[in-house]
Formats: structure tokens, sequence, C-alpha cells
């Protein structure tokens, strides 16, 4: 297993994190195609997990209503010590009118809940799951640093922010001195890029670590889809249209994994996988399994390097065109060095440091 330190923190988690999304769940479409695991096979999942070195666990309290947090906190007992176990908050959980959101009457009550299902004294990593629009981010913050204090709480993260929205909350926690973000937890693969124009450099700056889901693109990068449909019709991709993608370009992109997994002997997800790892901003890929053997196809991405080809290929046919304003800051970029300054040629970037 390889490990990298969580932000600014001195904790280090592993590479590859396993999301508990598919841990128990409701019986209708969406549960069935999540995963709607029993606890035999979540037991299964997490002891292979943490045998195999993963130390790191995401959840929600949303997952299954409460069935992940109840299961994992049964597959950890006696093991509990071995993992930074990270839950979130915010989606709706009941249908009280405060049974969402992050006020403070909720955050409180939705980590008691957690803390309960899970079956231990604190959370490793508490996360609010997006951003909320009706609730000032300073009553978040100062609710989170709270619990902080008291103990129920190790540190704060987010999920689903935009980058303003990291920004903001950095600057309050800095300015009250509150307990500051340490993660952002973001969609990231070769099929959504999109964080690449604002997201990642607030968070680089910020110095925030980065959690990647749906790395996969909810499996359609795994090369078991095709343009012409899939065999597996009960598979989550082919009852849940999410994350949002181009289609016909995805496909451009698995013909391209499916090439360079062949060169190398693996898995066209193993190679989508280690692209990600490979990517500079990424502290830890979230990964969701319904079966043991896919655990270890994913963790064998960690020992797939790339090569330089494989990455310009992939890079290629994945990329995004660019986003005002950030095409015009590549545009400028050259001007802002004095005449005779050495540079790095014509394609000096932002972000990038002449020599």
């Amino acid at each position: 297993m390889k490990y990298a330190q969580l932000g600014r923190t001195g904790v280090f988690v592993s590479r590859v994190c396993l999301g508990a999304m598919t841990f128990g769940g409701a019986d209708n479409v969406a549960g069935n195609a999540i995963g709607r695991l029993s606890q035999p096979e979540t037991d299964a999942i997490v002891g292979a997990a943490l045998d195999a070195g993963v130390n790191f666990i995401d959840t929600a309290d949303v997952y299954g209503l409460g069935g992940s947090e109840t299961l994992l906190g049964n597959s950890l007992k006696g093991r509990r010590d071995q993992v930074v176990l990270a839950t979130k908050l915010h989606a709706r959980v009941g249908p009280g009118a405060n049974q969402a959101g992050q006020s403070r009457l909720h955050l409180i009550d939705a980590l008691e809940g957690s803390l309960k299902r899970l079956q231990t004294d604190h959370i490793d990593l508490y996360q609010l799951h997006s951003f909320d629009p009706l609730t000032p981010l300073d009553e978040v913050l100062r609710a989170l640093d709270d619990v902080v204090r008291q103990g129920k709480v190790r540190y704060i993260g987010c999920s689903n922010f935009a980058a303003w929205h990291l920004a903001k909350a950095l600057g309050i926690s800095d300015r009250d001195r509150l307990s500051r973000f340490v993660s952002v937890q973001a969609y990231y693969s070769l099929a959504g890029r999109d964080i690449e124009h604002e997201l990642i450099p607030a968070a680089t700056d910020g110095n925030i670590g980065l959690l990647c889901w749906s790395p996969l693109a909810g499996g359609l990068l795994s090369g078991k889809f095709h343009r012409d449909g899939v065999a597996d019709k009960t598979s989550r991709r082919a009852l849940i249209d999410f994350p949002p993608v181009d289609v016909p370009k995805v496909f451009d992109i698995v013909d391209v994994l499916k090439a360079i997994a062949g060169r190398h002997g693996v898995s066209p997800a193993q190679v989508a996988l280690a692209w990600l790892l490979a990517r500079p901003a990424v502290t830890s890929v979230i990964v969701g399994i319904k079966r043991p053997e896919q655990l270890t196809d994913n963790l064998m991405a960690l020992d797939l390097s790339l090569r330089a080809e494989d990455l310009a290929e992939l890079d290629e046919v994945s990329r995004q065109p660019p986003m005002y304003p950030g095409w015009m800051f590549t545009y400028n970029a050259k001007s802002r060095l004095p005449l005779g300054y050495p540079s790095n040629g014509p394609e000096w970037k932002l972000g990038e440091r002449p020599v």
C-alpha cells in the first residue's frame, strides 16, 4: 500500500480509499444499482481492504439512509484504530423540516447519529457533503470548530464545493481562528476534468488534500461498456446515468484506455486509476466496491507506472478546452516577464514558474 499526507495535517491516508456507498441501502433502483450489500458482504470487503493496508474509509449519513454507517460500524469492531474514518452530512435524512442542511441544529444532530451508527466516539474526518446556500458559512464553521474542540471530530473537510466556496471558508477559518478544512472531496476522472479549471488551483494554494470520487465515472471507464450498449443490465451505470458525461468523448477515452491496458497487460480500470493517482494534486482515490475481486483489481493500479507516452495519450483524448479566465491567464502569461528574461517558452502556463 502507498500513503499520502492529508493536506497539511500530519496524518497519512492510503492512496486508495474504500468508499462505503455500496453498503446497505434501500430495495429500489438506486439502491440496487449502487450496492445494497449485506453485512456479510460488507465484512468481507472491509476485511480485505484493511488486510491490504487500506486505512481510509469514506461514508455518509445519507448512504442507505444510515445503512452504510451501521454496517460499516459493525465491520470495524475490533479494528477501529486501524482506520481514518470519514463520513459526511448535508443531504436529507428524514422528512422533518430540519433533517437536512448544515444549520447548527442539524449538524450536531447528524454528528450524534453518525457516531451512534458507526459505534465510535469520534469521526476522524467530518465532511460537508455539499455547499449549503441557506446557512452562513460562519455558523457552519463555528459549529464544526465546536465539535472538534469537544473531541468528537478530529479534522473537517468539504465535498462538492466550488473554488470560491473553499476559498471563502478558508478565509473565515483563518480570520476567526477556527478549525480549517483539510480536504475537499470532488468528482475527478478522465471523463470529468472540470475541477482542473478552478478547484484544483484553489486546493493546491490552500494546501488542501484532494479526494476523488467516482474515478471510473460510474463504471464507464472500466472497459465493460461499449458504444452499442452494456452486457450487464444490472450495473450501476446502466440503471443510473450519473455522473453526467460527454458520452461520445468517453468512448474515445475508453478506446485509448484499452490500448494502453493491452500494452501493460492490465485492465482499463487500472489504467484510469493510475492516471488519476499520477496527478500531482490528488491525495486519495475513492473506490466503490461490490465484490472483493473488484478491490483487488483496483489496488493493482498502485503498482502501475504509466509511461510518458501513455500519459500524453490520455491527456490528449480527455483534455477539456480552456475556460475563461484561464485561457486569458495563459495568453498573457509571457508578457508578465521582463524582456530578455528566460522562460519556459511559449507553452509557459498559469501556475508554472519561469526557470
